[in-house]
Parts: C-alpha cells; structure tokens; sequence
C-alpha cells in the first residue's frame, strides 16, 4: 500500500461524511492515529513472504517427522467490510532436508495476516508460501478466527469461530500423518 492511501485528509472527510466535527478536540488527532493504524495493519503488502522465510539445512538432514507452531496469533481485516478478524494459526510441515527458524513460521502469518483479506485466501497463502520456500514433504495450516463482520453486524452472533485448514503434500494422501497434524492442532 502507498502513501497516498493514509492520507489524513480522507480520514477527516471519512469522520466528516459520518456526521462528526474532525475539528472538535476529541477528533482532532485521529486522522493522524487512524492513518498510522492502517500503515501498521496492512504492513504485508511490503514483505516479501520468501524472504521472511530463512532456510536451514543444517540440522534436518535426517529429521522427517511433523515441526508444529500452534498459538500464532491471527489479527487481520476482512475485506469485504474491513471490519477486524482474529485468532491463532498452527503451521506445520514435514521437512525434506531443510527447516525454518521457529520464529518466521509467526512471521510468515504476520505477513498475510496484515493485508485485507478473507480466511480461506490467507490459509492457503501461508500453507503455499511455506511449500514453495522450504519444499517439505508436507505443509499443514489450521486457522482459527472470530470475525467482527459477524459478531458486531448482520447476524450479530458473538463467539462464533471460523476453521479453515490447507493440507498440502503427504498431508494430503497419508491419513496418519493428517490425523496426527489436526490432533496437534486441537490440542491447547
């Protein structure tokens, strides 16, 4: 996203078409917070995935069972309203001679979570990314998500979770290693 798309000028027409006074003290500085919000929110249009992504063979060579991250926080927006979505994501693969580090599996999520998005586009993103940047044997991806586009408008019903999964490569075919993956994803 550009620069142009925060401009704090918009937000006061935004504040002012919503039937608010931009200029009364209380709103004074919020085009400027609101602005500095979105930079930070849609921050993943300026990351590369791949680069996110540091390769280690290292430390793999013999190693060919499930790495696991689960608790990942999710905190996205919806494209559709741009209404907020969140929760946790657990990321997962089998690895094919190379690993990540622990930490870009989070970073990775980040990544896609800070874009406008849908949970279904985002889960594949992350499992597709993680495939194409580490070429493991398999990829799992579970998501967990409250969307505030439901709770807050329309059916307005509070609580519900959204559950999106991408199994790729012998996730896909091996029904032991799928059934261990998901089991270590709904484990707390």
């Amino acid at each position: 996203m550009t620069k142009e798309a925060f401009n704090e000028n918009d937000w006061r027409r935004l504040l002012a078409s919503l039937g608010e006074d931009p200029d009364r003290p209380g709103l004074l500085e919020t085009p400027h917070r609101v602005s500095k919000a979105w930079k930070q929110w849609t921050a993943g249009y300026e990351q590369d995935p791949v680069d996110l992504l540091k390769v280690f063979e290292d430390g793999a060579e013999q190693y060919n069972e499930l790495i696991v991250v689960k608790g990942i926080p999710v905190y996205s927006h919806c494209e559709h309203h741009l209404a907020p979505f969140f929760g946790k994501a657990t990321v997962g693969y089998v690895p094919n001679g190379k690993i990540v580090g622990l930490s870009k599996l989070t970073r990775l999520v980040d990544c896609f979570a800070r874009r406008l998005q849908v949970q279904e586009r985002m889960t594949q993103q992350i499992a597709n990314a993680l495939m194409d940047a580490l070429e493991p044997k398999a990829v799992g991806v579970v998501v967990k998500c409250r969307h505030l586009c439901m709770e807050s408008r329309g059916i307005r019903t509070p609580g519900e979770e959204t559950v999106t999964s991408s199994m790729l490569g012998e996730l896909q075919p091996n029904l032991a290693l799928r059934t261990e993956f998901l089991a270590l994803a709904r484990e707390a």
